[in-house]
């Protein structure tokens, strides 16, 4: 007997339907397609209907003994939240530096001074396969909390090839033992390691001729990302970079005028990029370029706010054409949470986000950003059935009700595995 899950009655029930052929943007990233009374039934993992109540017991009525009925009878139904930007894999924390950050001192200075994304990189050299994978496992748990049902996850603290190889290996077993599902992304462009620091170019070949092929050979990425800033790479190398990994078949992404102007996103519309992460900097003619090429903005403003810096103009570049996505960008130096709904919150308060517009980039458009907007991110028969049921009536809640996590149940691939706001007890490490 196949598995039936039929979630019944939500007070709302956020659909997203025809998005899945390209991301939402300008006023259509508002048109959520509600059902009030809405109802869903998900069988063997898959969406087999959506619809209202009545319709979907009138459908179903003789097979409603075969189903585990939830009900979300007063409760906003959406699509498993998807977090498209995340550096999952690592050790340690720096909870120093956010005190020295207090204290007045910058990123960039607090990097060069051996902090940042070196201090991180010594942790996770240091690290064992099982110590990553532990601690992965238990941000996933954390992410699945707070209603996040696929998440992408970088490399790039290992800045030499056996780490990069080891964060991409648990992230592999991550996806494999976790029910969330993980996308992985090459990230050894992340920054420039000491020992190359008058000889970039150097590490720039190392990463090209070395590390991508092997990343590609060994079917461990999906991605390629570079960190396109003043201090870190130059629009020239990442384009290098970017354009190498497109060779043996990784898509390109980027980190993209998050400090200064740049060109980042510019250079992400050249090369073809899925998106273009952070763009706090980015100029409106990188903006528009983005635009016409359907590069999708990944926005964090979590960043933002934990390093005290203004947000990124996401108004302008909805207003513009771009397709907006939001994420926690999970690390431990500039963005330590896995609270999407939190970020969600952020966009709103911090980026002019309407509630429709950030249900919209943490959902489908953020499906689009990892390549997987025909799988998830909306609800829709034929979809995965990746859903989460919030503890509020309505979406506009979801945003005014701020800095709570509302989730109440969180059904991935058709199984219920957070009920009340808890992993239920009998969650496997398996998928299956």
């Amino acid at each position: 007997m196949s598995k039936v899950i039929f979630i019944r009655n939500a007070a709302q029930l956020v659909t997203l339907q025809g998005s899945s052929d390209a991301p939402l943007v300008k006023e259509k990233m508002s048109e959520l397609g509600i059902i009030e009374n809405g109802s869903v039934w998900i069988e063997d993992g898959v969406i087999c209907a959506v619809g209202k109540d009545a319709e979907l017991l009138s459908k179903y009525a003789g097979r409603l003994d075969e189903a585990e009925v939830v009900d979300a009878t007063a409760k906003l139904v959406t699509p498993g939240l998807v977090d498209p930007h995340t550096h999952l894999v690592f050790a340690g924390s720096r909870e120093n530096e956010f005190n020295m950050r207090l204290q007045g001192a910058a990123y960039m200075e607090i990097m060069n001074a051996g902090g940042g994304i070196h201090a991180t990189t010594r942790r996770t050299q240091a690290a064992s396969h099982e110590e990553l994978f532990q601690e992965g496992f238990e941000r996933l748990n954390q992410f699945l909390r707070h209603g996040v049902t696929t998440v992408e996850a970088k490399s790039g603290y290992g800045m030499e090839w056996e780490t990069e190889l080891k964060q991409l290996e648990v992230a592999k077993l991550l996806n494999e033992k976790h029910v969330i599902d993980v996308v992985s992304t090459f990230m050894g462009a992340h920054a420039i390691p000491k020992e190359y620091k008058e000889t970039p170019e150097e590490f720039v070949r190392l990463v090209i001729e070395e590390m991508i092929p092997k990343v590609a050979e060994m079917g461990l990425a999906e991605f390629n990302d570079v960190f396109c800033e003043h201090g870190v790479f130059t629009p020239e190398q990442s384009r290098k970079i970017l354009e190498a990994g497109r060779r043996y078949g990784l898509t390109p992404k980027i980190h993209a005028d998050e400090i200064e102007p740049y060109e980042g996103a510019e250079l992400a519309a050249e090369v073809g990029a899925i998106s273009a992460d952070h763009l706090l900097r980015a100029s409106e003619k990188g903006m528009k370029m983005m635009a016409e090429k359907g590069v999708v903005g990944v926005l964090l403003p979590g960043t933002a706010y934990f390093l005290m810096a203004d947000s990124a103009n996401a108004r302008k570049m909805i207003d513009l054409g771009v397709p907006v996505a939001l994420s926690t960008d999970c690390n431990p130096g500039s963005s330590p949470t896995v609270s999407l709904p939190f970020i969600m919150n952020l966009g709103c308060l911090k980026m002019g986000m309407t509630p429709s517009e950030v249900i919209t980039a943490a959902t489908i458009n953020a499906a689009h950003a990892i390549n997987r907007g025909s799988e998830i991110g909306s609800l829709e028969v034929g979809k995965k059935g990746d859903v989460t049921i919030f503890n509020v009536g309505n979406y506009m809640k979801l945003q005014y009700s701020y800095g709570v996590n509302h989730t109440d149940t969180v059904i991935k691939s058709g199984k219920v595995v957070v009920r009340g706001g808890h992993l239920i007890e009998e969650l496997s490490l398996s998928k299956n």
